[in-house]
């Protein structure tokens, strides 16, 4: 605390005057040295460098199919979904067979179309990280770090999984499908937070903490709440997320880059389903940055182990979603000072009752990452949510529905 002589000193000038501000202020400096202290606030460059998508990009760029000049990569969901259309079968494989790191990230090309390119740049990723493995010019470390990323594309060529996006640049990006995408009515998207990337997409320990687990669990409760329901679970790590507790995490930047990416997800979306969004600890600020952009087919917003959306009321937000919020008394979020100053924290503490969202329960779950544990009421709750059956749901004061203290929302 040397650098802050003033704190106890017995001068008659106060360095801070006693405002709102000058408080939140001084209570923000005293976190930040806590981090400092324990290591916490490295502020580490997360903009991964090119690669092989880069590659691809550029290849797209200067491509053509039948005569026909390609879209840009970062046109809108709608101009890629009416250009995939515009093809043959014979062509759109064409093109997901030149181009597979390019086409399986396209929000609006089709699903099956998706998970065909991804398997094709997942099996050259693998090749690529074997090769680096057993790369003897390479140090140790790089080697390991090469078989820890060829032991997880293996694992997500799996029989059966449908890999919506993958890129290796870097940290990594990916995102899969549980259920069926095209005939979904309705969809729910998991929003992880810190610490995602391509090794954390799904762990074999804790598998619940990562976003493949949460969604397949949260898929398994809503088939469970609805057997005949038409549904579909997306495990999203399609942004790049903060790494550890540390400034990206206490600031916006990424948040307000992934809710771009975020709500390109949404938009390339069957156009028939009902979209619910589950947003955990920093993903949940990325949902709250997205919330006012959001088509109205996002019917509800839950939010778990949540640091803030950046606003101080749910009717900030903007848009029609419904807010849903839950919080176990043992996160270790609920610590966090719940504050904005400057471009640092992220407001309100959505589970707080003044906050205006719906307070659901969470028994049964343990610390900052077992909401999505089968068992729990928060993940039953998520499932009544997801499925529309919202009148069943538990709430946090032991009632049903979860009415808000403040002006109820409409229904959508």
């Amino acid at each position: 605390m040397s650098s802050f002589p003033e704190l106890g000193s017995s001068s008659t000038t106060p360095w801070f005057s006693d405002s709102p501000a000058s408080r939140a202020a001084l209570v923000l400096a005293l976190v930040l040295i806590l981090l400092a202290t324990t290591g916490w606030t490295a502020d580490r460059d997360q903009r991964p460098a090119p690669g092989a998508r880069a590659t691809a990009l550029t290849a797209w760029a200067q491509g053509s199919i039948a005569g026909r000049e390609l879209p840009g990569a970062e046109s809108s969901p709608r101009v890629l979904s009416a250009f995939f259309r515009s093809l043959s079968e014979a062509q759109r494989r064409l093109l997901g067979d030149r181009y597979p790191l390019v086409v399986g990230n396209l929000d609006g090309a089709p699903a099956d179309l998706r998970y065909r390119a991804n398997r094709t740049s997942l099996e050259r990723a693998t090749a690529v990280e074997h090769e680096r493995a057993h790369d003897e010019q390479l140090s140790d470390l790089s080697r390991l770090r090469a078989t820890h990323r060829m032991e997880r594309f293996e694992s997500m060529l799996a029989p059966g999984r449908q890999i919506l996006a993958f890129d290796p640049t870097g940290p990594g990006r990916a995102a899969e499908v549980f259920g069926n995408l095209d005939t979904a009515r309705r969809v729910s998207v998991v929003v992880p937070g810190v610490d995602t990337h391509l090794l954390t997409f799904e762990r074999n320990k804790r598998p619940h903490s990562a976003p493949v687990g949460m969604a397949r669990a949260l898929y398994g409760a809503e088939r469970e709440a609805a057997p005949q329901a038409r549904t579909a679970v997306i495990a999203w790590a399609g942004y790049t997320s903060p790494a550890g507790i540390g400034v990206d995490a206490a600031a916006g930047r990424l948040a307000e880059e992934g809710a771009v990416e975020l709500g390109s997800l949404v938009q390339g979306l069957p156009s028939s389903s009902r979209v619910s969004l589950f947003c955990h600890s920093y993903g949940s600020v990325v949902c709250g940055v997205a919330a006012g952009s959001l088509p109205s087919r996002v019917t509800d917003i839950a939010v778990s182990g949540s640091p803030g959306m950046r606003v101080e009321r749910a009717g900030e937000l903007g848009g029609k979603a419904r807010i849903w919020a839950t919080l176990d008394a043992d996160d270790w979020i609920e610590d966090v000072p719940h504050l904005e100053f400057g471009e640092l924290g992220h407001g309100a503490d959505p589970f707080a009752p003044a906050f205006g969202a719906r307070r659901l329960s969470s028994e049964g779950a343990v610390g900052h990452a077992g909401y999505f544990v089968p068992g729990t009421a928060s993940l039953e709750n998520f499932a009544k949510v997801g499925v529309g059956d919202l009148g069943a749901v538990n709430c946090s004061d032991g009632s049903s529905g979860c009415r808000t203290a403040a002006r109820e929302q409409e229904a959508v």
